[in-house]
């Protein structure tokens, strides 16, 4: 079967909500080319696997997706054109937004993007590794997270991602109870349950990212501690967390402060965890928050990426 990969040139901020269009748009998996990650290995990574760098762009972020050629093709790229024009009401930078097209066979893409996922290491406690790849680590003292991201956005490497992991190496109580909010692949509950979280609620609103979830949350061995659902960010969740971790845009961000995420935190040492802002929104975000009755006690950033760290006022 023939398909074609449309490839659109943007911003490391525009990355998620591009992909989101794109899955929607009916593509049948997605390749992300970030200059930085390329930049990252360079500086960082594990030298036994090398990248090249024609495969990644000068600056900024190629997302890749692929699409049947069919007779329905063109009118699908229309929509995906117009739907990247409304990302502009939402104030999220698209960059110079060039589309491009080219004709691939089946074969190529259902294993084009595994050539980009490679071991790397994570905060100070973590590998990251792909499933398929027999990894073994150079530290010992570092534990392995194996992920099979399949249809599901995320390896694990991005810098909210990371992020957000070495912020749980450092607020994460032993024995905690924690919230997941946006779970993904999954990694940030997997990152957890090694850390030592006695039980994770990973929740996700796409189903196809709670199966994904579920198969890594099994393949890491801590089905015990995660249980993986699907729900609609906060809503219908009761309890309270002495963790909430949110990897999510900061339009989201601001959603899940107005909506009180604070009543689902600890009254006495609960922190959120939240990152995927871009720093021009870091001020919108940590207002939200503010009017939710939280204070951000600790900001941490990587390149134009931000986590903010948030604590109960009372």
């Amino acid at each position: 079967m023939k398909w074609s990969e449309i490839c659109i040139h943007t911003t490391e901020e525009a990355v998620d909500a591009v992909t989101n269009i794109l899955y929607e748009a009916g593509a049948g998996g997605v390749v992300i080319e970030d200059a930085q990650d390329f930049q990252n290995t360079l500086s960082g990574g594990i030298a036994d696997y090398a990248l090249d760098p024609a495969d990644f762009p000068l600056e900024g972020v190629n997302v890749k997706a692929y699409l049947p050629m069919n007779s329905f093709l063109g009118e699908t790229v229309e929509e995906i054109k117009q739907s990247l024009n409304s990302l502009l009401l939402y104030d999220i930078d698209l960059g110079d937004g060039r589309i491009t097209l080219s004709e691939h066979n089946e074969e190529e893409w259902a294993t084009a993007w595994k050539k980009y996922y490679k071991p790397v290491r994570v905060g100070n406690h973590f590998y990251i590794a792909p499933a398929w790849e027999n990894f073994v680590p150079e530290d010992a003292g570092r534990r392995v997270i194996e992920l099979d991201p399949g249809m599901a956005f995320g390896t694990g490497t991005h810098p909210t991602t990371v992020l957000c992991i070495e912020a749980l190496e450092k607020y994460l109580p032993e024995n905690a109870k924690l919230l997941d909010i946006g779970t993904g692949t999954g990694v940030l509950s997997i990152a957890s349950a090694k850390l030592g979280a006695r039980h994770v609620d990973a929740v996700d609103l796409d189903a196809v990212a709670v199966q994904s979830a579920r198969i890594n949350v099994k393949l890491n061995h801590v089905k015990d501690v995660v249980s993986v659902s699907q729900n609609n960010l906060s809503d219908s969740i009761d309890g309270q967390y002495q963790v909430i971790v949110a990897n999510l845009l900061a339009e989201l961000v601001i959603r899940l402060a107005d909506e009180n995420v604070a009543r689902l935190l600890d009254h006495d040492d609960g922190v959120l965890i939240t990152s995927g802002i871009i720093k021009p929104k870091k001020d919108q975000v940590t207002e939200a928050l503010s009017r939710s009755g939280l204070r951000v006690i600790e900001e941490m950033d990587s390149g134009d990426w931000i986590a903010l760290i948030a604590a109960r006022v009372d």
